[in-house]
């Protein structure tokens, strides 16, 4: 027998939540082509797993690294958790498809979160193809329904009409037809938040089985809005449907997934091991009435006294932002925004009015959640236990000081979950984080470690394997995970980027 790798005395989890057993697993070309005892074999490369678990590549099923995932550091940042797949096009909002007016906005709007790529037009066939075969992890993407909006409707609120709706549709179906692997909705963010329940069921139409994929209306408390308003968008379509970062109290919200299970939702969800979120500091702080989709006008009613009586009712909010991104005021970037604040010798809610003024509304923050303590960290542990999660980082790498989900989730999800805490067996973290997110976004030929199957594989040691990144210092790399192949190439070796790019446009198969 001869292989192109082989890799060596490992434990195999190969996704299916068997127990681990030891195997060889031998690569020929793009493929897993054996997994056995491979004694005598003959191979170009072999890579010692004693000690070690082998295991089908993670899939990260909320991730922003729309513009970053170019970045090598970013991509270090995902190979050293086992990540070896993004989903992108998250929350409603992405580059494609789009105008050069479309993009820019979504450049401008969402810069915080997604950064900027290029400049417009783009379809979502070509921001397939620049992806393909230019980095080291592969990436899916999601049609962004935001997006799609803004090139029909632009920063408008109203109803869609006919004529609007097909045109969005077109959008959609052409979308599908160039490999993407869904639609997502961001109902917080703008333009996403005009949509309604009809608009939102007609452009779920035509998925026939890949998801629609939701950044909710309403989270924590709140929830049963949002969850009333997916379980209505899923029975009018008949889509399947991922919730997006599916965090609050597990009080609350198992039992409305409960709920939309029993009513015969296929109905999926990811959460990240953190407490704290990453978002658009506009999101946070200003009222829906301000037109945030129009960047000339929101600025213009922030610099005036229309808000006077709105930021006062904020008190409670200042203490618990970071500031993770301000361009142009990169020396506020980790400080919280009341340090900031006496830094700068201004009131909170001024040095606030500032920061969005002078970045042009693209400053992003980490907010801490109220539920931060025991009660959310056992909240945390009781969603990421049930059979419908998956794992997602929801990781944003733009700004000084990102959240550090995005450099340590997944690590996170091993190190603490699993081998500290008991949250899952070895196994069952190869289903959540492998097997299931494949399966939902229609990967056919990935997340389980069997012949026949893409080589996509992770070697880490389950006694090291663990987060690293902290609030303080948010993009320090994982540990544990040394070795990583994408598509049979080894992209991570010892720990380092080796330089291959085989990472691959994915689409459902």
């Amino acid at each position: 027998m001869t292989f192109d790798i082989v890799i060596s005395g490992g434990r195999v989890l190969d996704g299916t939540g068997a127990p681990p057993y030891r195997a060889d697993v031998g690569i020929a070309g793009d493929r897993v082509a054996a997994v056995g005892r491979l004694d005598g074999a003959r191979a170009g490369t072999v890579i010692d797993a004693v000690g070690r678990f082998v295991a089908p590549g993670f899939v990260d099923c909320h991730a922003h690294g729309d513009a970053a995932v170019f970045d090598a550091d970013v991509q270090r940042a995902a190979l050293r958790q086992g990540v070896t797949t993004f989903v992108l096009g998250q929350d409603g909002l992405s580059f494609a498809p789009g105008s050069a007016a479309t993009v820019a906005y979504v450049s401008r709007y969402f810069a915080a979160v997604n950064g900027a790529l290029t400049d417009g037009p783009l379809t979502v066939a070509g921001l397939l193809s620049g992806y393909d075969r230019a980095v080291a992890l592969n990436t899916a993407y999601l049609l962004p329904h935001g997006t799609i909006r803004y090139d029909v409707m632009g920063p408008s609120p109203e109803r869609a009409g006919r004529e609007e709706l097909a045109a969005m549709l077109r959008h959609v179906e052409r979308g599908l037809s160039e490999g993407a692997v869904g639609l997502s909705s961001g109902l917080e963010y703008l333009p996403g938040r005009y949509a309604d329940a009809d608009e939102l069921a007609a452009l779920c139409a035509p998925l026939k089985g890949l998801p629609y994929v939701t950044h909710m209306r309403a989270y924590g408390e709140r929830a049963g809005v949002g969850m009333t308003e997916v379980a209505e968008i899923a029975g009018r379509s008949g889509a399947a449907v991922h919730v997006s970062h599916l965090h609050g109290p597990a009080g609350v919200l198992l039992p409305l997934v409960e709920e939309a299970l029993g009513k015969g939702v296929d109905l999926t969800f990811d959460t990240y091991p953190y407490l704290r979120g990453n978002t658009i500091l506009a999101m946070l702080v200003l009222p829906d009435h301000v037109p945030g989709a129009d960047t000339e006008a929101a600025l213009e009613m922030i610099a005036s006294d229309a808000l006077d009586e709105w930021w006062p009712s904020l008190s409670g909010v200042w203490p618990r932002v970071t500031i993770s991104h301000a361009p142009g005021l990169a020396w506020a970037e980790g400080l919280t925004l009341v340090a900031a604040a006496e830094r700068a010798g201004e009131e909170p809610a001024a040095f606030c009015r500032r920061l969005l003024i002078e970045t042009r509304l693209e400053a992003g923050a980490v907010i801490t959640r109220p539920d931060e303590g025991r009660e959310g960290e056992e909240s945390v542990r009781r969603m990421l236990r049930h059979p419908s999660q998956t794992g997602g980082s929801d990781g944003i790498y733009v700004g000084g000081h990102p959240h550090p989900r995005g450099f340590g989730a997944f690590a996170r999800f091993l190190g603490r979950h699993v081998r500290e805490l008991g949250d899952w067996t070895w196994e069952q973290a190869a289903v959540h984080l492998s097997a299931h997110p494949a399966r939902r976004f229609g990967l056919a030929d990935r997340g389980l470690l069997r012949r026949g199957f893409a080589a996509d594989v992770v070697v880490f040691d389950p006694a090291t394997v663990g987060d690293l990144a902290t609030y303080p210092e948010p993009r320090t790399p994982a540990e544990g995970v040394d070795d990583v192949l994408v598509s049979g190439v080894r992209v991570l070796a010892g720990g380092e980027l080796t330089g291959a790019t085989p990472g691959r446009a994915l689409r459902p198969s």
